[in-house]
């Protein structure tokens, strides 16, 4: 009897044996403690992704500009502590890549599948709108001469050389209108129009360059290639 009184007065063990409940307090304590950036996360938690840990050394990231003005304005926010070096190499590589078609550089307007496809069709094309520039200058210069029948026909000739033209666009403008709803039935996810009269404009303004001085470059030949 005493051997019974003496087990049933004996006070209970403080925990399990393996420990256990020791072990899930360290490691929640583990999981709450803060981690530096690298730190492997503990045992018994996922680790983070790469994307997420670059994410966190970095900060929270600015979102993308809504206007071409906040655009121009981060843009000079950034270059404020480069040198002047710096600066020109940073506007030399902007415009041999504007140059060059990549959609990061290029103007509002000329960004997007459908406006570079609209440029290669003018760029493989002979344009009436091509005529105007060096007619211009030509009749400029001719005017100059001291002639009746020069100065009473050129600028008819300049005249009908523009009509030619205008119509020579509208006509390029509606089959370009056509053409881009068959080619891109859903769009190219820029808020440039796509309208036959707004690709014909953009196609007129770009066919009136000289080829040597049309931003950006052509990347296709007159014959396609």
């Amino acid at each position: 009897m005493s051997f019974l009184r003496r087990s049933a007065t004996k006070p209970a063990a403080d925990g399990p044996a393996d420990g256990s409940a020791d072990g899930s307090a360290e490691a929640a304590a583990d999981s709450a403690a803060p981690r530096r950036p690298g730190q492997s996360a503990p045992k018994g938690r996922p680790t983070p992704k790469r994307r997420e840990a670059e994410g966190a050394r970095r900060g929270p990231v600015a979102p993308p500009p809504m206007t071409q003005r906040e655009a121009v304005k981060r843009s000079k926010e950034a270059t404020k502590s480069l040198t002047k070096d710096e600066r020109k190499a940073l506007t030399r590589e902007r415009r041999e890549r504007m140059m060059r078609g990549d959609n990061d550089y290029l103007m509002a307007r000329d960004k997007g599948e459908i406006r570079a496809w609209v440029r290669d069709v003018v760029d493989t094309r002979r344009n009436l709108a091509g005529l105007l520039m060096p007619l211009a200058i030509l009749s400029f210069v001719v005017l100059l001469i001291p002639n009746p029948y020069v100065t009473t026909y050129g600028p008819m000739i300049l005249l009908v050389a523009i009509l030619a033209a205008v119509v020579d666009g509208a006509i390029l403008g509606r089959k370009l209108g056509r053409d881009v709803k068959a080619e891109f039935p859903n769009g190219d996810g820029t808020t440039n129009r796509t309208s036959g009269r707004a690709l014909g404009f953009y196609a007129f303004n770009r066919a009136v360059m000289p080829r040597r001085w049309r931003v950006p470059k052509p990347r296709v030949s007159r014959d396609g290639s």
